[in-house]
């Protein structure tokens, strides 16, 4: 425990005035050599007959006793409606005939502070599909058009850019050997997201790889009619993820995140244009010369070759 800075006394000098009273030196003139009262001599005194060397350490500052906790009785009755009847804290305050204040305190001491710690925690599935193109995650994320440096960079409000309108970067990834494709596109609408679908079809085919299922969210681009057409072309199939789960997309969601931080958000552009070539740039540094952490360290174009050669 840290001692007081300012502390008259420490474990040392106390033991010094245990020692200083065995050899029978009086009281006064201990307390005055060490600048302290008769009292505080007597109070080390005391505490040392009463527990030796040990006491005579600082004791943590908490109170012995809670006159105004709760009992065990009522907190077990807490945590029953909590637990069997999800009551609300208002709810098992007014079953009581307690304050709402109070019921909350007991519930946060309890672990039950909100309804969700009831539930059971989320068994979360990972899944790695064995060949390149059975299945692609694709995905769109809005970025603000750059009229100037933005707050983002300097870390100040007054950097804030005024708004230009947005551009959409339109990510596709490769389940199997985690190889990305991106576009940068004016508009988030049925027309871009259908030939964004046609144009990372063309790229992956060049590699060899053809696409089997397409992974989306529940977006209103991803069920149009010209999507559906660039699907029934390429003779794939097309899963949505669960609605209000983005995890289920978890590929395209961590590439996205991963470009976001390592170059749309992490360096400063004057415009747009210049961040679309660097993005486009990050791409192949990111498909062909960056270690992937959940590919061993292997890079994805090379993974992507591996399983070709062993096909």
């Amino acid at each position: 425990m840290i001692m007081h800075p300012r502390a008259r006394t420490t474990p040392w000098s106390r033991a010094q005035i245990v020692a200083h009273i065995a050899a029978g030196r009086p009281v006064s003139e201990i307390a005055l050599a060490l600048g302290i009262s008769r009292q505080t001599v007597y109070k080390w005194l005391r505490r040392w007959r009463e527990g030796g060397t040990p006491a005579l350490a600082d004791r943590r500052p908490i109170a012995h006793s809670f006159p105004t906790r709760l009992s065990e009785t009522t907190e077990r009755q807490i945590r029953a409606l909590r637990c069997a009847r999800r009551l609300l804290g208002r709810e098992i305050a007014g079953a009581l005939e307690l304050p709402r204040s109070t019921v909350i305190k007991a519930l946060k001491r309890l672990g039950l502070g909100r309804l969700s710690m009831l539930e059971m925690p989320l068994l979360i599935q990972r899944y790695e599909y064995e060949r390149p193109g059975q299945m692609v995650h694709i995905d769109i994320k809005k970025l603000a058009r750059i009229t100037k440096t933005g707050h983002r960079i300097p870390g100040y409000r007054r950097h804030m850019a005024d708004g230009g309108g947005w551009e959409h970067v339109y990510v596709c990834v490769d389940d199997a050997t985690r190889t990305a494709y991106l576009e940068v596109r004016r508009r988030e609408d049925r027309f871009e997201a259908a030939g964004f679908l046609e144009a990372a079809a063309r790229w992956f085919a060049q590699h060899g790889v053809r696409f089997e299922r397409v992974m989306t969210d529940n977006g209103g681009v991803f069920g149009s009619t010209p999507w559906r057409q660039v699907l029934a072309e390429l003779g794939a199939r097309q899963i949505r993820t669960r609605p209000y789960c983005p995890r289920t997309n978890g590929k395209a969601e961590r590439f996205i995140q991963t470009m976001l931080r390592e170059c749309a958000y992490g360096v400063a552009f004057s415009n747009s244009e210049e961040r679309t070539a660097a993005l486009m740039a990050w791409n192949r540094y990111y498909n062909e010369e960056r270690p992937h952490s959940a590919l061993k360290l292997t890079v994805p174009i090379l993974r992507l070759r591996q399983c070709q050669q062993s096909a």
